[in-house]
Order: structure tokens, then sequence, then C-alpha cells
């Protein structure tokens, strides 16, 4: 392809980046090292016939002058970034000082908002991706090896918690695991517990966050290997079988590495989707127990004054995760890549 063909061929794509991936970012960067003005405060005087007292009060107009002269705060430099929100640089030496053990430590560092947050994100992460890439290669061999007369429904019910909007699904397992519900019910009678309630145990709540977590993306891993199933060169499974290998053998030496690619870009979107997870917090209202980094944003954007610096920072942070987690990947697949 010729050069200026090339041009205009990428152009649309890399100002459509520009303009809805880099100058968001470039924004969202500059926010976190600004803070909000503090109010101008003004002494006034006011006398009576008992005599006159000074009492302060907050100078509207000055206040007022001063945002609309510096929209975007006052520059605070990495100041968001090491308060104890965040990164709590201070609470770390402070805690690595008096702690008398490595499990003391982390209990005390798992106090502080950011630390608490960033420790579900990672296990929900770790485990989730697993578990959604095996069960979902699963499905699809299964799906794949089902006679073509059920294999429509198959699809269609393996693909029915993708269909469904995240909110309702977590909403209906948030009703499930109920004391009064199905679930609820089902593990008071196990335990032979009846107080026992999954929505007052922090385990347990982690353990319903990454149930649903696993039901809700295993379609997305299914839908892409079967895909994948589709190109399988029957010609090499047919001398695998002549040659005396069985199903196992098949898929292990013939499927598995077929689908490799496909594996790698299912982690890296999983890896992506899970970091960022958000959803099942808000709908088992589980942020007593679980919080994570897109829900400390939420938190920071809500309410009655919006902490935009705070939420910037959290948000810079989000995405510096993001990239490390990436890295092993990308990095694979370019030496992969590179070795062609």
């Amino acid at each position: 392809m010729k050069h200026k063909s090339f041009f205009w061929f990428v152009l649309p794509s890399a100002l459509a980046m520009l303009l809805f991936i880099f100058f968001p970012i470039v924004s969202v960067l500059v926010q976190s090292v600004h803070v909000d003005h503090e109010q101008v405060i003004k002494t006034v005087e006011t006398c009576d016939l008992f005599g006159c007292k000074e009492s302060t009060t907050v100078d509207q107009n000055a206040t007022a002058a001063l945002r609309a002269e510096h929209p975007l705060g006052q520059f605070a430099g990495f100041k968001t970034y090491t308060d104890r929100n965040h990164l709590a640089i201070d609470e770390f030496g402070e805690n690595w000082t008096r702690s008398n053990s490595w499990r003391d430590f982390g209990a005390q560092m798992l106090n502080l908002p950011f630390y608490k947050a960033i420790s579900f994100t990672l296990v929900f992460t770790f485990v989730v991706t697993p578990l959604v890439i095996v069960l979902g290669f699963v499905v699809a061999v299964a799906v794949n090896s089902a006679v073509k007369a059920i294999r429509g429904p198959l699809i269609f019910f393996s693909l029915l918690p993708m269909i469904i909007t995240p909110l309702v699904g977590a909403l209906i397992l948030f009703w499930m695991v109920d004391a009064r519900g199905v679930v609820g019910a089902a593990l008071q009678y196990l335990a032979g517990d009846p107080d026992l309630s999954v929505k007052a145990s922090t385990p347990l709540m982690w353990i319903m966050l990454m149930v649903y977590g696993v039901w809700h993306s295993t379609p997305f891993a299914f839908i892409v290997y079967y895909a994948g199933l589709q190109s399988v060169n029957q010609d090499t499974l047919e001398a695998a079988r002549v040659d005396g290998a069985n199903r196992w053998l098949q898929i292990r030496h013939v499927i598995i590495p077929h689908l490799l690619p496909l594996t790698t870009f299912i982690a890296l979107m999983q890896l992506m989707d899970n970091f960022r997870v958000f959803e099942p917090i808000v709908s088992f209202s589980a942020e007593a127990h679980a919080t994570s980094l897109s829900w400390a944003i939420f938190n920071d954007l809500g309410g009655e004054t919006r902490q935009l610096s705070s939420a910037a920072a959290t948000s810079v942070l989000t995405i510096i995760g993001v990239a490390i987690l990436l890295s092993p990947v990308l990095v694979r697949t370019w030496r992969e890549f590179d070795r062609k």
C-alpha cells in the first residue's frame, strides 16, 4: 500500500483515538495534579448597642473570582497521589515502623482506602480471568462436539449471561443469595446455620462477586473459542486419530496450540475488564465488604461535593495498573511476532 493511501486509511482511526482516548487521558492527568481552591475567608466587624465584635465568613465573590481565573484549581503536583486516600506514603512509613510482622503491616495497609480497593481488584482479576478462559474453552469444546441438531439451543443458552444486562444479572444473583432466596436458603441448610448471611460476610461476598464475574464473562471466551474451533485443520485431527491419539491428546497437541493466539486475546480483554470491576459491587451493595478502583472513582464523583482531583488521580493509577498487568502478555506477543 502506498504511503499516501495508508495515511488516508489510518487517519479516521487516528483522529478518533486522539479525540476519545488521548485527549481525555491528558485532561485527567492535568486534573489529577490540581486541587480545589481554598475558600477566601474575610473578617467582618459588626457593631450594635453592646459594642463591636469580629467574625469570619466566606467571601463568595472573591472565591468565585479565584475559581473563574483558575478553573482547574491550584497546582498541587503529586500531593493527591501521595495522600491517605491514594498511595498513603506517610502512612506507609508509619505502619512499617509500628508493625511487628508482615501480617500486621498488611492488615494495617488494607485499612487504607486505596490498598483496600486494589486488593479486591487484584484478587478478582487473577481469580476470574483464568476461570473464564478455562470454562469458556470447556464449553466451546463441549458445544462443538454436540450433534448439530442441538448446537443452536446450546449456543443460545451459553450466550445468555452475556445477553442479559450486567446490572440485571447481578441483581438476580443478589436476590438469589438473600436469606429468603434459593442460594441463600440452601447455604443456610448446608451449613446448619439459620443466621448465615452472604451479605454480612466479607469472604462469602467476595466469592459471590467472583462467581458473578465468571458467570457473566464466560460466554465471551466461549464464543471466541467456538469461532476458533471452526478453523481447526480437520486433516491434522484425522491424522492424529489415525496415529492413535485419543480425544484428550487431540485437544492437547492440536486444538490448544491452534487456539493459543485467541487465548492471548481473551486474556488481554479479561484483564482489562476485570481490573475495572464496578457493576457487581454496586448491584450487590457490597461496598462495605469489597471496593474496587472503579468504585472509588465513582464514589469520589458522587455526593454533594465532587472530588475531581481524587477521582482523576485514581483514574491515572488505574490506567497504570492496567498497563502493568498487560505488559507481560504484550511483550510475549511481540516476541512471538518478532520471531516470525
